[in-house]
């Protein structure tokens, strides 16, 4: 009898064998999977985030010759310590959310993070970011083959897109991904009400329970429909719960806090899409105030928020946040007092589960050294950003990395559970 992987691990987990024997990734997706409860948050910034201006190497001085306007003054710098090559770095002064979750070891600042010859295209190194194939950038998305992965009939809310256009990495050949950026307003639009609305409603239903045999294109719009209607009295919960802490206002503080309702309801949800943009920062950047700053503080705020309101509710060893952007920023500030498109840039991970420090090291910002590529402007990746996917699936998700991302990352994956 063939026995498949995930029965083979869902009947192992409880054998002594699986956890003495077993290499250590497979004792990980066993003990990931007897978990079905966790949730991955995945908070994109769109538009490139300068992550010299996140984590700051604050006592380079080369930060400050190369960044005269734009530099985070060292005294303002939220200190966090120093990496494993000894440079000290702090936080943007506008994140301290993120360093009170940084003092409570729970969160992972992974530096240099990237892949080789990194594309300065906005469109282009989405795509490679979403796809996790710096070689081809159509195709499904990392996330979208995670959730092809799960067992049949997959659940209609396995995953939750709070953004208004669902983005490329939860594309899949598959599974349809609810958009629904305000729980608030999702409810079937009739013009009808009463019993018309009710009986409208259920002949969608049926209509988009048409399986199209031989019509794929139809079969996934059916599937995509049958999806939505039935997540309606779902979301209705998410969107009644009440936090127990008070989110910043603005759309991102906003989907933090629906995220929140969804997982203390149990709505079921393995993975969450929040988006957040502005980070395409060509001019008047800032340093701790202005333009720069206020993107930080809605970023340190909300996570905070969000960190806070799950651990009130003693769920946060059940919730994993990933934050990443598409790229870095060139180390020089521009005429502009802004900066341009860069390379490697700086992933975070939080939750109650997650090995919070330093992984990686950060660059030396001298011209010549390197740790810089591109005539010295900009960071070279030492991570691949690959292996930081890789092991949110493993060790969180459950799943095997290898097929879903088209290799094998484990080998560089930082340390972050």
């Amino acid at each position: 009898m063939r026995v498949s992987r995930r029965i083979f691990i869902r009947d192992g987990v409880a054998t002594v064998t699986l956890g003495l024997a077993a290499p250590s990734f497979l004792s990980a997706i066993a003990h990931a999977q007897s978990i079905p409860s966790r949730s991955l948050v995945v908070v994109y910034l769109g538009g490139g985030n300068d992550s010299l201006n996140t984590l700051i190497p604050y006592q380079d001085p080369s930060y400050y010759s190369r960044r005269p306007t734009i530099a985070v003054p060292a005294g303002e710098v939220l200190q966090v310590g120093a990496d494993a090559a000894g440079r000290a770095l702090g936080l943007h002064p506008r994140l301290g959310g993120l360093r009170n979750i940084f003092n409570e070891g729970r969160l992972a600042l992974v530096q240099r993070t990237g892949y080789p010859n990194s594309s300065r295209s906005h469109f282009e190194a989405t795509d490679i970011w979403s796809t996790a194939n710096p070689q081809a950038t159509t195709g499904s998305g990392w996330l979208g083959r995670y959730l092809d992965t799960l067992p049949r009939p997959i659940d209609a809310l396995s995953a939750w897109n709070t953004a208004g256009e669902t983005p490329h990495s939860l594309l899949s050949g598959l599974t349809g991904v609810p958009a629904i950026p305000n729980a608030s307003t999702y409810t079937y639009a009739s013009p009808n009400r009463g019993s018309a609305a009710a009986e409208e409603r259920v002949a969608a239903q049926m209509m988009s329970a048409n399986a199209a045999p031989g019509r794929p294109h139809l079969a996934f719009v059916n599937s995509t429909n049958r999806a939505a209607i039935e997540t309606l009295d779902r979301v209705a919960q998410a969107t009644a719960y009440t936090p127990t802490v008070a989110y910043p206002n603005g759309g991102f503080g906003l989907a933090l806090r629906t995220v929140a309702g969804a997982i203390v309801r149990g709505i079921g949800s393995k993975v969450f899409w929040v988006q957040t943009s502005g980070f395409d920062t060509h001019a008047q950047q800032g340093a701790s105030a202005g333009a720069y700053g206020n993107l930080m503080g809605a970023l340190g705020d909300g996570l905070w928020a969000f960190y806070s309101d799950v651990r009130n509710q003693g769920l946060a060893n059940d919730t994993t946040v990933i934050v990443f952007s598409e790229f870095g920023r060139r180390i020089s500030e521009n005429g502009s007092r802004g900066t341009d498109h860069g390379a490697a840039g700086v992933m975070m991970v939080l939750g109650g589960m997650v090995r919070g420090g330093l992984h990686g090291t950060s660059a030396s910002l001298a011209p010549g050294h390197p740790t810089l590529e591109n005539n010295s402007g900009d960071v070279r990746y030492e991570t691949d950003f690959r292996a930081v996917y890789a092991t949110l699936l493993d060790r969180w998700l459950g799943a095997n990395s290898v097929p879903i991302l088209n290799g094998d990352f484990r080998a560089g994956a930082p340390a972050i559970f």
